[in-house]
């Protein structure tokens, strides 16, 4: 009730300040509010090379971790209502644009009212999904009425959804109560970043981390897990990784920082703590196996056709509380593991089916061709139209 009650004053604020705003003249604007960062990092690089003559803005929430250059026709803000005025500031470019674009859940949208001829695009944080989200999500259930009218507010703002597959389609069909209009399928911007030549990135990181050298590189990078703010606990049984694997391994670990900030690492010769500072793209070039769980990092890792191990210590616990689009041993491109003992045999046995891992790729990358940004201005802004002079922003 206390959330509620939070929620619907700031909700409120919200709604006052957009439609002051809303009595603004429109401009030629583009506004891209960020919680993940990637697709937009893509997205307004593409914008800018179809020579987009408008206004860029970038909202960036706190916890964003995306540097986007300033120029000239980019204002990068925080949107955070600790800092007031930037927030205000924020609304206002919401309510003055013509295009919005957002990569997560926003529960502002449920407060505002864009004006009739602006687009609001849903540049979602991932290719593909094992758990049930949004209105397919089981812990709905026991939300009271206000908030589950709060989210179908926000999924009506959604005039469009990008998606990588058809198979990601049909779940944002139901995550979001949306029809076939409202998907847009022109692949997921950040796998652009896939298809180019990295090899600059990797020599750099090889030499960053001189350690890896002649070893076989394996990444642990694990989904967050709510009770994890409490008991910052890594479920790995690190020294006997050490002990088994030390000799021609090494272990890099990339962390939620509720887990990292209470990690010591113990064998600093075989484990690597790459949790920050390092973009987990680039983490994946130089990864020869990935050890996950139910993330989805194994979406686009994928596109690199190497193998990965599903390490779901917690499996029954967490189909129950998150719920799952279909059984996890089906969907998952590589052997299952559930303690620390079964991914070490199965790093000895190195008995992967690539082919499986091509067929997962495929099905979920599907409209992912390394021309996913390019291809998603394309269909949101005329491509001729955008080049016009009245596209040129009007102060």
């Amino acid at each position: 009730m206390v959330r509620d009650f939070l929620i619907s004053i700031y909700l409120l604020i919200v709604k006052v300040i957009f439609n002051i705003a809303k009595r603004a003249p429109q401009r030629k604007k583009t506004v891209f509010v960020s919680s993940f960062g990637d697709n937009i990092l893509f997205t307004v690089e593409a914008l800018k090379k179809q020579q987009y003559r408008g206004d860029i803005v970038i909202l960036k929430e706190a916890r964003c971790q995306f540097s986007f250059q300033e120029d000239k026709q980019t204002t990068v803000l925080p949107f955070q209502p600790k800092k007031p005025l930037a927030f205000v500031k924020s609304i206002y470019h919401l309510a003055t644009s013509e295009k919005v674009f957002v990569d997560n859940y926003f529960g502002f949208l449920a407060a505002v009212n864009f004006k009739k001829n602006v687009e609001c695009i849903q540049l979602w944080h991932a290719s593909g999904a094992v758990k049930r989200f949004g209105l397919a999500d089981p812990s709905i259930e026991g939300r009271t009425m206000k908030a589950k009218e709060r989210f179908r507010k926000v999924y009506q703002r959604f005039d469009k959804v990008i998606v990588g597959s058809d198979k990601m389609a049909e779940i944002f069909k139901k995550s979001f109560d949306l029809e076939d209009h409202n998907i847009l399928k022109t692949g997921i911007p950040r796998t652009d970043f896939f298809y180019d030549d990295h090899s600059q990135i990797e020599k750099k990181l090889r030499q960053q981390f001189s350690q890896i050298k002649g070893k076989k590189v394996l990444l642990y990078a694990p989904t967050f897990r709510e009770h994890q703010l409490t008991n910052p606990e890594i479920q790995l049984d690190l020294k006997l990784m050490y002990e088994s694997l030390q000799e021609d391994s090494i272990l890099l670990l990339k962390l939620h920082p509720a887990v990292n900030s209470n990690f010591h690492n113990p064998y600093p010769e075989f484990i690597v703590d790459v949790s920050s500072g390092v973009h987990i793209n680039h983490l994946l070039l130089i990864t020869d196996v990935l050890i996950t769980d139910y993330s989805s990092i194994p979406y686009e890792f994928s596109l690199l056709n190497k193998p990965m191990i599903f390490y779901s210590f917690d499996l029954e616990e967490y189909v129950r509380v998150r719920g799952f689009w279909e059984d996890y041993h089906t969907m998952t491109p590589g052997p299952v593991a559930y303690t620390t003992q079964e991914i070490i045999e199965i790093l000895w046995e190195e008995n992967f089916n690539f082919e499986l891992i091509k067929r997962f790729s495929k099905q979920w990358n599907e409209f992912s061709d390394g021309r996913s940004s390019e291809k998603l201005i394309e269909a949101v802004y005329d491509k001729k139209t955008s080049r016009l002079p009245e596209f040129v922003s009007q102060h």
